[in-house]
């Protein structure tokens, strides 16, 4: 058992966002979680009973407590694949290898992890039509945001219908009046209120995931590639460090997701893939547990028999309690079967080298 200490950096200087968690992921999976503190400060135990690196090895060999090849009694096979890296909306983290640690000690300093700030916080995420609007319209603009964020949802409507009744070509008033008309269920004049956002500007994003989120609701599919295209045009993941985007890397995630989701529903089963496997990647907080029973659909489909139950594990896993619990783990039953089938019948085909 060790620790691991280090702080959190910001590449430009700024504060650290205080919603910052350090994570070590394995093999692409979130196996522990820690808060840094208001100053960026972490600490992480590793190595203890409760603590398990199966999943990272694969082969649940048993840790060799000493020698050359662990590290604070942990066998460096058992942290291939493994690193520390820093969660946090807008900003995308450097990383640090387990296996490469030499600790002396029991406890490691791993000095800082630097993170980059890939997003505008969503007061800056802003069109360029707000420059042309005039005070009176971004002074009511301001008012409404600031009722938003104390929840005072009636007096935000009012104050951005205001600002749109003065400078109607106002995106960002628009999108903030469906955000908040959509809190309030009225999701056909929240509608309304994003496609006049669009229609002044597209280049503006936030919107279009709106309406994708409102489409993939409703089960329009066709509309929700529609929306969804448009904003995947932008991948982030092509952008370099330092690039502002419209929308930070979470929304990213939540945009491939109700891509994949659509794209399965038209029987459009390789651009779903791509695009769940792209959401996986950028959902590093898990929150989309369905993503993981929409691989398991794409896998099972395929004849990969284990990457399905791993998904499925892994849903189950995030909402054991869901209501479809019982009907996913019957399934899951059921793909084990077919599993070892499939194997048997790999096993009995004759050698055609």
């Amino acid at each position: 058992m060790f620790f691991i200490r280090g702080r959190i950096a910001t590449n430009d200087g700024t504060p650290v966002p205080h919603e910052a968690v350090v994570e070590r992921i394995c093999n692409n999976r979130v196996r522990q979680q820690v808060h840094a503190t208001t100053g960026g400060d972490f600490s992480m135990e590793l190595g203890s009973k409760a603590d398990s690196f199966v999943d990272a090895s694969g082969d649940g060999a048993s840790r060799d407590a000493r020698g050359s090849n662990s590290i604070g009694g942990i066998p460096r096979r058992e942290l291939m694949n493994c690193e520390i890296r820093v969660s946090v909306v807008g900003f995308r983290s450097g990383s640090i290898d387990l296996v490469s640690l030499t600790p002396s000690e029991s406890t490691v300093d791993v000095g800082a992890i630097v993170v980059h700030r890939t997003a505008k916080p969503k007061e800056l995420t802003l069109s360029a039509t707000i420059y042309k609007a005039s005070p009176n319209a971004r002074k009511a603009f301001e008012k409404g945001l600031e009722a938003e964020r104390k929840d005072k949802l009636a007096e935000a409507i009012k104050c951005f219908e205001r600002a749109v009744e003065i400078y109607p070509r106002f995106t960002n008033a628009w999108f903030e009046l469906g955000t908040v008309l959509q809190k309030q269920d009225q999701e056909e004049a929240a509608r309304n209120a994003y496609h006049q956002a669009i229609s002044i500007d597209t280049r503006f994003l936030p919107p279009y995931l709106s309406l994708a989120s409102l489409a993939y609701k409703e089960n329009n599919w066709t509309e929700v590639v529609l929306f969804t295209g448009h904003i995947l045009e932008l991948d982030p993941m092509n952008h370099v460090s330092g690039y502002i985007l419209d929308l930070d890397p979470m929304d990213y995630a939540e945009a491939y997701f109700y891509d994949a989701a659509a794209n399965f529903n038209l029987n459009r089963f390789e651009g779903a893939e791509k695009s769940a496997l792209k959401a996986e990647r950028l959902d590093l907080r898990s929150r989309f547990p369905q993503l993981h029973l929409l691989l398991a659909q794409i896998f099972a489909r395929k004849g990969n028999y284990a990457s399905a139950i791993s998904e499925i594990q892994t849903y189950l896993n995030m909402v054991p309690y869901a209501g479809d619990a019982a009907r996913v783990r019957k399934w899951m039953v059921e793909l084990k079967k077919w599993d070892v089938d499939a194997s048997e019948v790999a096993s009995e085909k004759p050698d055609q080298r």
